[in-house]
């Protein structure tokens, strides 16, 4: 029998290898695809070693799997044969890091889409060290400490937008880093049991008015990629999506009005009588009232206030902008770490100390 018109050889696919993988993602189609399927060529033992989810189900008959013996059993090459309710791409990509390792990245959307699939298997089969790995990728950008979205914010303001071409008949459209929309990340978080990223997706996704999340129809959403999580907001996150944006412009104002607005000389302050500073400091609060806007990232306007005054000189005096850099710099470090409780969540160690250790 030609084996192309059975099986189609996926990548990887080990000669020496004693069973073989074949995905069968459910279209939803009731008419059977003409292609051939895909199948891997794999070490049953390798596998085994990594999952026990695995190693049960190569001691499953499997009766409706590609066959090629006169008995119907479900063998191919004299491979056993496994049926797989997966992506291909998935499959390929866990198993090859299974063989050889993984590196991720984040240098396109399509990057993202890998870890995406080798998550979710890890996830589904229960290969603790691959979706430890993944998930401490994934807080590389979606961080859980408050440095770690410094430098994402400015890695993301540094980052030319990147061209991603959708198909060949229409043209590219421009991604800003890092690539994907928060949305994605959310919808991946809770369909692999992700906490630690919640937090952080849901303040940037409160960044974005409500009225262009349920359109879906930014840039971001539209990339194709069979790994694509839901571009729509679940229902079930339009609350956490409504605190959160409540608790960002709650921050802003509380910073504007009371941090900086109420704020008074300091004891130490040598700006003549002390009322300079405090007066400079009232100034600054009715800038930056007029300043911010809806989608003003709180944590950042903060920041660049801190810049500003510390570069300061000639309105402030030297003990007043220590202090304010020190009063500031803490209020950004609570603000940051009620993060967690605006979406129902534990505190950022217990999350970590749970899917990080």
């Amino acid at each position: 029998m030609d084996q192309p018109s059975r099986l189609t050889q996926g990548d990887p696919w080990f000669e020496d290898g004693n069973i073989i993988l074949v995905p069968r993602e459910e279209t939803g189609s009731c008419k059977p695809s003409e292609k051939p399927p895909v199948g891997f060529r794999v070490h049953r033992g390798v596998l085994s070693r990594h999952s026990e989810i695995l190693r049960d189900m190569f001691e499953f008959p499997q009766p409706d799997a590609i066959s090629d013996s006169d008995d119907g059993a479900s063998r191919y090459e004299g491979c056993q044969v496994i049926v797989m309710h997966d992506i291909p791409i998935e499959l390929s990509n866990l198993v090859k890091a299974l063989y050889d390792g993984v590196t991720f990245h984040n240098r396109s959307a399509d990057d993202f889409f890998d870890l995406v699939g080798i998550l979710r298997l890890s996830t589904k089969y229960f290969i603790t060290h691959l979706r430890t790995q993944a998930i401490k990728y994934l807080t590389q950008t979606w961080c859980y400490d408050l440095k770690g979205h410094d430098t994402m914010l400015d890695l993301a303001i540094r980052t030319p937008q990147l061209s991603y071409s959708l198909d060949p008949d229409t043209p590219s459209i421009k991604l800003s880093y890092p690539y994907i929309h928060p949305i994605h990340v959310l919808n991946l978080a809770r369909s692999t049991n992700v906490r630690i990223v919640v937090p952080s997706a849901l303040y940037f996704l409160s960044l974005y008015p409500l009225a262009d999340l349920l359109r879906a129809d930014h840039p971001k959403l539209q990339v194709s990629h069979p790994s694509k999580p839901s571009s729509s907001l679940q229902p079930s996150d339009l609350v956490n999506y409504t605190l959160m944006f409540q608790r960002r412009i709650d921050g802003i104002l509380e910073f504007i009005n009371t941090v900086v607005g109420q704020r008074v000389s300091s004891s130490a302050c040598t700006n003549g009588t002390g009322r300079a500073c405090t007066r400079n400091f009232q100034r600054l609060s009715t800038r930056l009232a007029t300043a911010w806007v809806v989608r003003t990232g709180p944590f950042n306007f903060i920041g660049q206030a801190m810049t500003q005054v510390s570069q300061d000189t000639e309105s402030f005096c030297a003990a007043c902008r220590e202090r304010f850099a020190r009063d500031v710099g803490a209020y950004r470090e609570r603000f940051w770490e009620e993060l967690p409780g605006v979406c129902g969540l534990p505190p950022w160690n217990v999350m970590r100390e749970e899917e990080l250790s």
